[in-house]
């Protein structure tokens, strides 16, 4: 086994041993507390750009398959783990994970501390860091802080489609737009089971095109990095909802939302990243179990007045849901659509249906 370094940007080395694809990465180093779905996270476009450090001691154990994917590709740059199965059990394995990392070109190191590196993170928060076999930890460093801050780039750009794509079934029933700022697979399947035909459209698209298309709803999807560097399609998601359609925002969709309306964003300490984060309805005074994942949050401050705060995070006090007051524009910080994580939370796509019929029983 050839053993290599995990570097943090402040000086920390975490020695254990090369597994994957053998190559020097760096990126943004981040936790995900979720027992189970390790294919999902590592195919989560909201990844993008960042090293992964599941908090559960042992991945791999049931192998990789072909249907536990969120994208067309494994979206982070480095994978972290305690201890990885070498000779996984299903019945639907088809790889174990050191091959599928391999496969895929994503380095990955085991057999370090890894709780000891989150009680770093959570003690001082996320910071930039290096898989590497360079031995001159000094020098990495050095390239660590030379390079441009996860902060400050566009990785949306990197996760979104390239042009329009059509998802039809037979069934469907209502015409649903997506702006892909990095959706995942299983937004398209549950919105799909509820009936609807789901036309994904690039970020960047314009709100001209996404409109005079006549969708019944839209929705902007989770997706990477800080929502600061998107304030270009500000207009465009204000455009949107000010058309009234129906619109529901998931993750960075609601924190565009947001922004476009006024409200200002900031980064979390060490992110919210895991299938056990707690979110309390004010309206119906329920408690969700939710997954997550992303490092910003709208600030409830300066929330502006057409919207209001419907769900916050009972961890640390953060907005996890607006509406709009007058009209059909709702948004959840969390995801509703799990993978991985806990189901509790599809009810959203529901109450997104029942606005879009509501609006079509109003004309």
């Amino acid at each position: 086994m050839k053993k290599i370094n995990l570097v943090l940007q402040d000086g920390s080395v975490y020695q254990g041993y090369s597994f994957g694809h053998h190559e020097d990465v760096m990126g943004e180093v981040v936790f995900n507390t979720s027992m189970t779905g390790y294919q999902e996270m590592l195919t989560d476009p909201s990844y993008r750009g960042q090293i992964l450090i599941p908090t559960y001691p042992m991945i791999g154990n049931y192998g990789i398959s072909l249907s536990d994917i969120e994208s067309n590709e494994i979206q982070v740059s480095g994978f972290v783990v305690r201890q990885y199965c070498e000779t996984p059990s299903h019945n639907n394995s088809i790889m174990n994970i050191d091959k599928y990392l391999e496969k895929n070109k994503i380095p990955g190191i085991h057999g370090l501390d890894t709780r000891s590196i989150v009680k770093k993170i959570r003690n001082y928060g996320v910071m930039m860091g290096s898989i590497t076999s360079n031995k001159n930890i000094q020098s990495v460093i050095e390239k660590i802080n030379s390079i441009e801050s996860y902060d400050d780039y566009n990785f949306v750009s990197e996760v979104s489609s390239s042009k329009k794509i059509i998802r039809r079934k037979d069934d469907s029933k209502y015409n649903i737009s997506v702006l892909d700022l990095g959706v995942k697979n299983n937004i398209i399947r549950l919105l799909e089971s509820r009936k609807c035909k789901v036309t994904v459209y690039p970020f960047n698209s314009k709100s001209s095109e996404i409109i005079e298309s006549n969708p019944d709803g839209i929705v902007l999807s989770p997706g990477p990095g800080d929502p600061n560097n998107l304030s270009n399609i500000l207009d465009n998601v204000k455009d949107l909802i000010f058309s009234e359609i129906p619109i529901l925002g998931i993750c960075l969709g609601h924190q565009l939302i947001a922004k476009s309306l006024g409200a200002t964003t900031f980064k979390l300490p060490y992110g919210h990243r895991g299938g056990n984060q707690p979110v309390k309805d004010l309206y119906s005074n329920k408690v969700y179990v939710t997954a997550q994942n992303h490092g910003y949050a709208v600030s409830k401050e300066e929330i502006p007045t057409e919207l209001e705060v419907t769900h916050i995070n009972l961890n640390d006090s953060t907005v996890s849901g607006l509406r709009h007051k007058t009209l059909p524009v709702f948004s959840i910080q969390y995801h509703s659509e799990a993978s991985p994580g806990p189901k509790d939370s599809e009810y959203i796509f529901d109450e997104f249906i029942q606005k879009i019929i509501s609006k079509k029983e109003s004309k």
